[in-house]
């Protein structure tokens, strides 16, 4: 599979010129491509002011990403903040080539920043099923709680989308790694770059590791878009030989 990380600056509240801005580094992609991934909240930046850029299901970007992926002939996922019965989502949207939608609402919400007060917290776990690859895509602060993501459905690809800052970006490169590692699947984590509205810098880093840990593809500060392919057969092959995900832990998840 062939993926395509998107690593940029956002405009701070302001999900017309991030469509913009983003439609045009889309529209550049020279090749072929399975999969494009966008960061966190790629609308408007990591913002606690959901009243003023909210949007819902049938809004303008959830219709704008359904044009570009049948344009491109392509899934496409990030995040955006969604207003639904009277709630608000930090909300991730897979949608496939054909525009049909699958999402996940942000279960880890980030305490630190007062996003469980201003967001409706989500409980269910999400695994696309897409050329031939599961995927289990999630959200930023998700990365440090590993039973959620713990792989029991056989998943061969996590993906996070960010607005991690620069701050904290050495736990961002340790626990992507940790997270392919032990759950023997790919990990892909798209962050951006720049500040935001609250002054908070953020350095990049998105990258792609594979299932034993190795480093695949690495933006490290750099504006652009960035490829890489996944091989599910050598994925498939190193976990027929090694055999670690038969020796994991049997365990429960409680509300």
């Amino acid at each position: 599979m062939k993926i395509a990380l998107i690593q940029t600056h956002l405009s701070w509240e302001n999900p017309k010129e991030n469509r913009i801005h983003f439609e045009a580094k889309i529209n550049a992609i020279a090749e072929n491509v399975d999969l494009i991934i966008l960061p966190e909240m790629f609308t408007t930046g990591f913002t606690m002011h959901p009243t003023d850029v909210a949007e819902s299901m049938t809004g303008e970007t959830v219709l704008w990403l359904q044009h570009l992926a049948k344009t491109r002939n392509c899934a496409i996922v990030g995040s955006l903040v969604i207003e639904e019965n009277n709630n608000y989502f930090n909300r991730l949207i897979f949608v496939f080539p054909d525009g049909k939608i699958e999402s996940y609402d942000k279960k880890h919400l980030f305490t630190l920043a007062g996003e469980d007060q201003v967001y409706q917290q989500g409980n269910k776990k999400l695994i696309v099923d897409y050329k031939g690859f599961k995927i289990c895509p999630l959200i930023c602060y998700d990365l440090r709680f590993p039973v959620f993501s713990r792989n029991t459905e056989d998943y061969d690809l996590l993906i996070y989308v960010a607005n991690w800052p620069k701050t904290r970006i050495n736990a961002w490169d340790i626990l992507l790694k940790a997270r392919a590692i032990e759950n023997m699947s790919y990990a892909i984590g798209v962050n951006r770059i720049g500040f935001d509205g609250n002054n908070h810098d953020y350095n990049g880093h998105s990258q792609a590791i594979d299932f034993l840990g190795n480093e695949m593809l690495s933006a490290h500060e750099n504006e652009g878009v960035f490829i890489v392919n996944l091989d599910k057969e050598k994925l498939v092959e190193t976990r027929k030989k090694s055999g670690f995900l038969n020796d994991r832990d049997g365990f429960k998840l409680i509300p």
